[in-house]
């Protein structure tokens, strides 16, 4: 079945695109919870003349993204937190944590961008994040988890 995407869905593609899924996961999950519309002629028609219109504007926003992507891809994070016996931490590091360490350091950016590498971080020491903040722009980070 091909879809046209009217949002990012993980795992299947981002918005705009033309996807080819399963017959089930389009009709009873996609289309009805307003992720993709079917991929008709006319609605091709539709997208391609929107898309052409909005390549100017995208430039801008890939433009700003990589600015930012520079800025953080410099920057030496060091997250504390609570730790118990050897380098075992009381909860854990998350994608908000690393958003909150960028964010005091003057770049603001959404959690929802940031993945970190097992989902969240359990002890002591250097890991990395995947920032993306376009489809075109993904960084690599690095962050300390240190000790209080």
């Amino acid at each position: 079945m091909e879809l046209i995407l009217k949002q990012d869905v993980e795992n299947v593609g981002f918005k705009d695109d033309v996807v080819s899924v399963k017959n089930g996961y389009g009709r009873n999950f996609l289309i009805p919870q307003g992720y993709a519309v079917l991929a008709t002629s006319s609605a091709k028609k539709v997208l391609a003349e929107n898309l052409k219109q909005r390549a100017f504007k995208e430039a801008k926003i890939v433009e700003d993204a990589t600015k930012i992507a520079d800025a953080v891809k410099g920057m030496e994070l060091k997250i504390t937190s609570k730790v118990g016996s050897g380098d075992k931490l009381f909860g854990s590091v998350n994608n908000a944590d690393v958003a909150e360490a960028i964010a005091k350091l003057g770049t603001e950016i959404d959690k929802k961008y940031i993945k970190v590498a097992g989902g969240s971080v359990k002890r002591l020491g250097k890991y990395n994040a995947t920032v993306r903040l376009h489809r075109a722009v993904v960084t690599e980070i690095t962050f300390d988890v240190v000790a209080e």
